[in-house]
């Protein structure tokens, strides 16, 4: 039985790195779990490998959790054995955490040991480098951009791109009033018109009961 050293970084975050020694006849749920035993990330999340080119195109899908849709399409990560999909020395896996907020992973095999350590417990962490970006959760209040920025959107940005100051208040109250003034004068002119074509056909009516009089 041999031992896998897999290499595992982000794609948008070269610096995050983690190296996790794993035998060859774990599962890749085995895999997925210490992934995430080594980010922090809560690993019961819909997530998939996929056997990769060179080039990181994907290829068949190993999944956990899958949706109802994919259930009939794929192998499961519990059921599928490392050494079953290691086709190449340097074998690669795109690797997609949790569908709903997903970050995507390399993850090359990037040496193979002959003869397992009888003191390590696998699968081990070897190397981590980097600390793992913050996920950031539907709905909540304040959502933290994975590079460390504050990712809090405000209905009030417009002010600060305008250099607002607690000043300006009188010059946005004025503008609001000129837009209010604005709705009432397009009101009065619209009662205008409508005055103006009720008095044309009261006119009119009026012309037509005279011209039937003469004809009694």
């Amino acid at each position: 039985m041999a031992i896998y050293k897999f290499r595992i970084t982000f794609e948008d975050f070269d610096d995050v790195v983690r190296e996790i020694d794993i035998k060859s006849n774990q599962t890749f749920e085995d895999l997925h779990k210490a992934i995430h035993k080594s980010t922090g990330y809560n690993a019961e999340k819909s997530s998939s490998f996929y056997v990769s080119t060179d080039n990181w195109l994907k290829g068949d899908e190993i999944a956990y959790l899958p949706s109802e849709r994919k259930k009939d399409r794929v192998v499961l990560m519990e059921n599928s054995k490392l050494s079953g999909f290691i086709e190449d020395p340097h074998q690669k896996f795109y690797y997609i955490y949790n569908f709903d907020r997903p970050y995507d992973f390399h993850v090359e095999l990037v040496k193979i040991v002959l003869d397992p350590d009888p003191n390590i417990e696998y699968p081990f962490l070897a190397k981590s480098s980097g600390e793992a970006p913050k996920i950031m959760e539907r709905n909540s209040p304040q959502a933290v951009d994975p590079r460390g920025a504050s990712a809090v959107s405000s209905e009030f940005d417009f002010l600060n791109e305008m250099n607002f100051v607690p000043e300006d208040t009188d010059e946005l109250e004025a503008m609001g009033e000129m837009g209010i003034n604005a709705e009432e004068r397009d009101e009065e002119d619209e009662t205008e018109e409508s005055d103006e074509f009720g008095d044309e056909f009261s006119d009119s009516e009026s012309y037509e009961d005279e011209s039937h009089k003469d004809d009694y």
